[in-house]
């Protein structure tokens, strides 16, 4: 391909201008100016790390955050929010990839611990990129139809438990 003089003339011109507006833009503007930005790859979107994540609800309806260890350290965490009015929730799990497998888009459980997290979400966790996965979120039960009948059923197993461990304690 030859390059005229003319074309070779506008250019120089054209780069002139583009090093002046260049220059009088702060590096937050020139950062926002190049087509494909500069932000950061979001948590868990590039495929590394130790961790996969599954998000139950989304980020926008916390304040605030932080990470509890579930278990054995540094296998199962549990990412706790806070909501505006001061209740916190599980926003996400991260479960270590050595606990956990990728089958066809979705995880399976290597361990026990595992295998009971992913059983008690509302769905099975899909793929949404790189290690985020996405579950689902439960179903919310208004106040005034509490306590449902699996709340029922689940009390009175705990209380029967609680009496055998207290029979238990006394007999020794």
């Amino acid at each position: 391909m030859v390059i005229t003089k003319k074309q070779r003339i506008a250019a120089k011109k054209n780069i002139k201008k583009a090093l002046k507006k260049w220059k009088s833009m702060s590096s937050r503007a020139r950062a926002l100016a190049q087509p494909q930005g500069r932000a950061r790859k979001k948590p868990g979107t590039g495929g590394g790390g130790k961790f996969y994540r599954i998000v139950v609800r989304p980020k926008s309806e916390f304040t605030s955050f932080k990470i509890h260890d579930v278990g054995k350290r540094g296998h199962i965490e549990r990412l706790a929010g806070r909501r505006k009015s001061g209740s916190w929730s599980t926003q996400a799990w991260l479960i270590a990839k050595t606990d956990i497998r990728v089958s066809e888009n979705t995880l399976v459980g290597k361990t026990a611990h595992a295998k009971s997290v992913l059983s008690k979400l509302s769905r099975k966790p899909r793929k949404v990129s790189g290690n985020v996965f996405e579950a689902g979120f439960r179903k919310n039960i208004p106040e005034r139809s509490k306590p449902t009948k699996a709340m029922r059923k689940a009390q009175k197993r705990n209380i029967k438990k609680a009496q055998k461990a207290h029979q238990k304690k006394r007999r020794k």
